[in-house]
């Protein structure tokens, strides 16, 4: 019996890869690294910030590293102000609710980004809890924050249906044994699909998804 519904933030309650592709970039490129979309989902997307600097700015020391993470996501909440919820998701949480299921947000943004985002969103009361994988000692890919969340819930994997727009998220979802919609508001459906998951929807109002429900008849307590 199904008993939570889990989603990621960035690209999954809002299409906020725009903006952060737009605040890596210009970033990047003050350090003399230039990347397009492609690089941009292959290397950025869905990732820590350490990981990511790591990776394209290895010469930077760890004090530097964290410096550049805060004023990258500085930069991103100055021009984030007018995000909106993914279409048909607010309709689609009335749904959770009216079932009587758990909800959570499970993401790699800082905290600061998280909280700034769910306000934007108003959707900061309805998600009493919120993991942090990137304050974690591993976030996505990794299965901890998924698994971490299922331990905070205290259901079994098989009671969760996670919603993740990126291939490091579904890996962790996957990872952790979690049913995963892919949300192609991002990556390709096949990207998705290739990395475990198990459908793919544009949005949350994607007849694919009621379809979903009405198969599997996902039911609350």
């Amino acid at each position: 019996m199904l008993k939570a519904i889990l989603f990621d933030l960035d690209g999954t309650l809002a299409n906020t890869d725009p903006l952060h592709y737009q605040t890596w970039k210009e970033i990047l490129n003050n350090h003399g690294v230039a990347i397009d979309h492609n690089s941009y989902k292959q290397y950025i997307s869905g990732r820590t910030n350490p990981a990511i600097i790591q990776d394209l700015l290895p010469h930077l020391s760890t004090t530097e590293v964290e410096e550049l993470a805060d004023y990258k996501e500085a930069k991103f909440r100055e021009i984030a102000t007018n995000l909106e919820p993914l279409t048909g998701l607010l309709e689609f949480i009335e749904w959770v609710e009216k079932q009587k299921l758990q909800k959570a947000v499970v993401t790699n943004a800082p905290p600061e980004n998280a909280e700034f985002m769910l306000e934007i969103l108003q959707l900061t009361d309805t998600f009493p809890l919120v993991i942090l994988g990137g304050v974690m000692t591993v976030g996505k890919p990794d299965p901890a924050p998924y698994k971490l969340c299922l331990e905070k819930l205290e259901i079994s994997p098989e009671e969760a249906i996670v919603f993740e727009d990126s291939r490091s998220g579904i890996k962790s979802a996957v990872g952790a044994g979690i049913y995963t919609v892919g949300v192609a508001s991002t990556h390709e459906p096949e990207s998705l699909l290739e990395v475990g998951a198990s459908i793919v929807i544009n949005d949350f109002s994607d007849e694919k998804l009621q379809q979903l429900l009405e198969r599997r008849k996902f039911q609350g307590n």
